[in-house]
């Protein structure tokens, strides 16, 4: 699992094509070519990010205002690891909060 002071960044806006789809969202990204076939929570994460670097317990606040995401401390476990997903497909960067 990620330190719990991992940022992470969502690529530009721009950066992305966004198709939703029914219950999955197509992602393509322009720097890589590639297409990525997401369901949710992923497009919703990608949002509520924006353009800030943020750490899961952040991104759990966020996204508490629309979603009911159960416990808090959960909430950050779940994110975090679908965090670290997105970081593995490059849709997200990793960078330490030193």
């Amino acid at each position: 699992m990620a330190d719990p002071e991992t940022l992470y960044l969502a690529e530009p806006a721009e950066a992305r094509i966004v198709d939703p789809l029914d219950m999955i969202t197509l992602i393509y990204q322009r720097r890589s070519g590639i297409t990525h076939m997401v369901g949710e929570p992923v497009p919703q994460m990608l949002e509520a990010m924006g353009s800030d670097a943020v750490d899961a317990a952040t991104l759990a606040s966020r996204l508490e205002a629309s979603f009911d995401l159960g416990g808090q401390h959960d909430a950050v476990a779940l994110i975090t690891e679908r965090l670290e997903e997105l970081a593995e497909l490059g849709l997200v960067e990793r960078s330490s909060n030193a």
